[in-house]
Parts: structure tokens; C-alpha cells; sequence
């Protein structure tokens, strides 16, 4: 059984600059103890074999249903996410298979709750190869169970989608592509913003998991290229609930402005903790926040927040001749309709996730290697969050332009004007 191939400061991605901080940053987080795990999970009662989508022979069947398997974060500190990514591929399965489903084929999703675990996600994700044998898998919600799957995936050959943010979800993978903004354009956002005010430091608050792995890192490169530097680094569970320590330091800090790196509902309670401890400086927050529970988390403090994120939740502000527009408003209709209340930006990834691999599906069957190839070749998709063009050197497919700087304001996210 090919294990796949592990990236390290010792197995270097190809082509990557050796000095950069940005690239050593994202080879530590591809090596993890819960990816270490998962690789032992993989091992486990298996054999070549039962890896692979289809009827696990020599090529993939092209009777009975399509199976697409989801690993989600239902359940646990990314439930704020998982759900709304849950309800979004059960509409959109409906409404395919509604249709007639691919190329006359019925289309079964299979969701596994990895209850926002790194172990859980190697589990789901050892239980949809080798006993569901899907053909596709999408997930999970948030970057280290994502990380937990990619050793898994690339061994079994299985086209992966996942709906996670970090860029080493997918730096140096054949197997695994992502949909949720990178981020390192998401901090390229910011610093450019803040440097355009003239802010010269900065202060990071962030998430401690591997949603928040390596962004000291970026902030130190990316801000050395525009005169900030950074000045103090505090990190936080997702589940906390006490953020009194972190933000007295980043009071002592010295900073113009503070980033707070995180998902909801952490980073709004740390939002509000921020506010109360008085420390007075403009906030950043990342684009875990793209959502409404973030105001729910923060109260009155979210005033004044600025994130980049994508076009959903500013839907209603843009303009007539934005290409995403169109799209998005029929999703946001659709899944109005459907769950009662409107999505997040973490529905949209899921959205993103399900039309790409349904439309490579639809082109190329389900054979591993040829439905891999169709993802990759993806060209001018028009998504919730962004336009993607996926290349063999870029597995997520989408630039700067995908991102918009919003500022919380009355309880919502609006355009913020430059």
C-alpha cells in the first residue's frame, strides 16, 4: 500500500524557496501527532484493495448510485460550521437527484460527524474508503481535521475536496483540493489594508488548532514586505470561554492594531473580552468570523470589526454586474427556502465543494485518477466563494479578487468603503 508522500522540513515541497517562512510554516503543519494517527488508522486492518471509489477494481463502476462522502464538523467547536455545510450538501444532493442526478446515475451523500476531532476525521475518513467506497470526498469543515485526512486520502488515490482554510491543506497534494479562501490572502487583505492607515505593528491574537498554525508566522513575512512588524503572539483554544490573559498582553503589546485569528464562537467571545479589558486599538479578524453567530459571540464589541471574506453576506450590496451575484443570490434563496434562515459563508464552501465535484463527475465518470484530473482542470466556476481556476500548482483556485473587506456594523456584515 502506497502511504503517500508526507512533507517536511526534511522531504521539501518541489519548487518551494527553502528560506521562505511561509513555506516552512505550512510543511510543519502537513505533520501533525493527529495526522500522525491518521496514517496509523490508515494501516489498520486495511489492504490495497479496499482503497479507492467505485467497486474497488481496476477502474470504477458506472452502475448503481454515484457515492459522495462528506466530513463534517457537526458536532463540537466547528459545529458553527459543520451545520450549515450539512445542510447545504443535503439541498443540493436533493436537488440534483430531483433532476435525475449524474448522467442518470442517482448521487448518495454520506455524512460522517467527525465531532471537530482530528482523530474523528481519520476515522470518517478510514470509514468512507474502505466501507462506503465512495468516489468523492468533501471536507471537513476546518483545517487540522483536514489536515488528519490528507495522508489518508492521498494513499487511498481518492479525489478530495476539502471546505477548510489553510493553505497546507493542499500545498504539494495530487489528491486534495480546497474551496475556502486561502490564508494567506486573507492576511495579505489585512496588512494591506493596514498599511495603506500607516500601522507599523501589529498584535495576533490566535485560534491554537491548525486553523491558526503558522499565521505568526505569515503575519512576520508578509508584514516585513510592507514596514509592520509584529509584536506580541497569544494563542486560545477554540473552545475557551476566558480571554481576560490574552488580551491583557496584547494591552501591553505596543501595537496600532490587533488581529484576532479565529472561528466562531471563540473569536467573538474574545471579541467581547478584547472590548471589555479596554485595549483601544483597531481589530482585524480573519475569515472564521463570516457569519451571523459571530455577533451573537461578540454583542456590541463586533461594531467597527473589519474581515475579509467573501461576497455572500454582503450579497445585497453588490453590484448589478458582479459576476458572483447572480449565483449567490439564487443559493441564498435556496437555502432560505429549505433551512429557514440564510447561510453562511461556510455554506457557501460546501456549495463550492459539491458543484465542482459534481461537474467533474458529470465530465469524467468516476474513475479516480480521470475524475482527479476533471477537478483540477476546473476553469472560470463561477462559486459563492470566488471564481475558481485550479491549476496543478494551485489546488484551491482562487486569488485576492475572491475576497471583499466587510465591517461589522448594527449586527451585520457590510462592504466596507476603502
Amino acid at each position: 500500500m502506497n502511504s503517500g508522500t508526507l512533507l517536511s522540513d526534511e522531504n521539501p515541497i518541489p519548487g518551494s524557496k527553502e528560506s521562505s517562512p511561509m513555506h516552512r510554516a505550512q510543511r510543519r503543519l502537513l505533520i501533525p501527532a493527529a495526522v500522525a494517527a491518521s496514517i496509523a488508522l490508515a494501516f489498520t486492518g486495511c489492504s490495497t484493495s479496499n482503497f479507492g471509489g467505485g467497486d474497488g477494481g481496476d477502474g470504477a463502476s458506472e452502475e448503481g448510485p454515484i457515492k459522495i462522502g462528506a466530513v463534517l464538523d457537526i458536532t463540537g467547536v466547528g459545529a458553527n460550521l459543520g451545520v450549515p455545510e450539512q445542510n447545504t450538501l443535503n439541498m443540493l444532493s436533493d436537488q440534483l437527484n430531483e433532476d435525475g442526478g449524474i448522467n442518470g446515475r442517482e448521487v448518495e451523500l454520506i455524512i460522517k460527524d467527525n465531532q471537530s476531532t482530528e482523530d474523528g476525521a481519520a476515522k470518517a475518513t478510514t470509514e468512507l474508503i474502505e466501507n462506503e467506497q465512495v468516489d468523492l470526498i468533501i471536507g471537513a469543515s476546518r483545517t487540522g481535521p483536514s489536515l488528519a485526512m490528507r495522508p489518508l486520502v492521498e494513499a487511498a488515490q481518492l479525489p478530495t475536496i476539502s471546505i477548510a482554510a489553510n493553505a497546507a491543506i493542499v500545498e504539494g497534494s495530487e489528491w486534495v483540493f480546497k474551496t475556502a479562501q486561502n490564508d494567506v490572502v486573507v492576511l495579505e487583505r489585512i496588512l494591506d489594508d493596514a498599511e495603506s492607515k500607516g500601522y507599523t505593528k501589529v498584535a495576533l491574537a490566535r485560534d491554537a488548532t491548525g486553523f491558526g498554525e503558522g499565521i505568526a508566522e505569515l503575519i512576520t513575512e508578509l508584514g516585513a514586505e510592507r514596514g509592520i512588524t509584529l509584536t506580541a503572539t497569544e494563542s486560545f483554544e477554540p473552545s475557551a470561554t476566558d480571554f481576560t490573559a490574552q488580551m491583557t498582553n496584547l494591552r501591553g503589546a505596543d501595537a496600532d492594531f490587533v488581529i484576532i485569528w479565529g472561528i466562531t464562537p471563540s473569536a467573538g467571545l474574545a471579541q467581547a473580552a478584547y472590548v471589555q479589558i479596554g485595549v483601544g486599538k483597531p481589530v482585524y479578524q480573519s475569515h472564521g468570523v463570516a457569519n451571523a453567530a459571530f455577533f451573537e459571540a461578540a454583542g456590541d464589541a463586533a461594531e467597527g470589526v473589519l474581515a475579509p471574506m467573501g461576497r455572500l453576506l454582503v450579497a445585497d450590496q453588490l453590484s448589478a454586474d458582479d459576476p458572483q451575484k447572480e449565483v449567490i443570490d439564487q443559493f441564498i434563496a435556496d437555502y432560505t427556502e429549505a433551512h429557514g434562515s440564510a447561510p453562511s459563508s461556510f455554506a457557501g464552501h460546501a456549495y463550492d465543494a459539491w458543484k465542482i465535484g459534481v461537474a467533474a463527475i458529470e465530465e469524467a465518470g468516476t474513475d479516480p485518477a480521470d475524475l482527479r484530473d476533471a477537478i483540477e482542470a476546473t476553469s472560470g466556476f463561477v462559486g459563492i466563494s470566488g471564481v475558481f481556476d485550479m491549476t496543478p500548482e494551485n489546488h484551491s483556485g482562487l486569488t485576492a479578487d475572491a475576497l471583499i473587506l466587510a465591517i461589522a456594523e448594527g449586527g451585520r456584515w457590510n462592504l466596507y468603503e476603502e
